[in-house]
């Protein structure tokens, strides 16, 4: 496609997009059914419902990305007439291309722009989700080695945090360390939380800073009264868990959270790309 086709289409397309309050990107489907070049609405429709199917098969609620709306548009000698139209995100616009005739070139062009566009949004999307699951890492290492260095202040035990951990994550998971990692197929020789989704981490951090302050607060000294304390607080937080319908356990693992920091920057190049 002519390179100055290409960037007309792509001014056409910015400037019929519209965002939410939240900044979420969407187009009216009159609008897009004139940047399709489709003449009737009636012809247009027949390919919305056809990307309808297509959300549906996939499991998505078309509720999400499918709103039916009523606009005013402007009618002869300054009337306003009540038309139907429908606001569309991103991904129903990537369907609806899907669905058209590639053999026209403003078809062909918008699977490739909204291709490319719900690409960017993947790649931004994974990158907060990896961001956010290496800080929750990070934080649970902190927590982890405040509570290690309160627990051998106390105890003078040198093996006292692995058994205190470990009875934590028995009370936390329902199984003990061994089971669990065997459950998720982590190998022996790395640690669970390098494994574990970000609401575990999270969770576990937290039981964490609560025998943290608590030890402190009633000047736990035992080995026994300091257990005792941290599973408490991880049943409480499996408990919370619980009752959102989240099942430690039964949740799956993530990907080792070492090679995910490596491949982070991979991610950055390939969105660089793409921006």
């Amino acid at each position: 496609m002519n390179p100055k086709i290409v960037k007309s289409l792509t001014t056409d397309f910015e400037s019929n997009k519209h965002q939410t309050k939240e900044g979420l990107d969407f187009w009216y489907a009159r609008d897009l059914q004139k940047l399709l070049e489709y003449k009737e609405w009636r012809n247009f429709e027949k390919i919305v419902k056809k990307a309808q199917k297509s959300c549906r098969n996939t499991g998505v609620p078309t509720q999400d990305h499918f709103v039916d709306v009523n606009k005013e548009i402007l009618a002869g000698k300054g009337a306003t007439l009540d038309t139907n139209d429908i606001v569309l995100t991103r991904y129903a616009c990537y369907l609806i291309a899907q669905n058209g005739d590639p053999s026209k070139s403003q078809i062909a062009f918008a699977q490739a722009y909204f291709a490319v566009q719900t690409r960017k949004l993947e790649l931004l999307e994974e990158k907060i989700n990896q961001i956010e699951r290496i800080k929750a890492r990070e934080k649970l290492s902190k927590s982890e080695k405040q509570l290690s260095g309160i627990i051998y202040e106390r105890t003078k035990n040198e093996k006292a945090f692995g058994y205190i951990r470990s009875k934590g994550d028995e009370a936390l998971f329902g199984l003990s360390t061994a089971k669990i990692k065997s459950k998720w197929n982590i190998p022996k020789s790395k640690p669970l939380a390098d494994f574990a989704p970000t609401v575990v981490l999270k969770g576990k951090d937290f039981a964490n800073e609560m025998t943290v302050f608590n030890t402190q607060e009633k000047d736990l000294k035992k080995t026994r009264e300091i257990t005792e304390e941290h599973i408490e607080n991880n049943q409480i937080v499996r408990n919370a868990m619980k009752e959102r319908g989240i099942i430690p356990e039964n949740l799956k693992p993530e990907a080792d959270v070492v090679k995910v920091k490596r491949k982070l920057n991979i991610k950055k190049k390939e969105l660089k790309e793409l921006l």
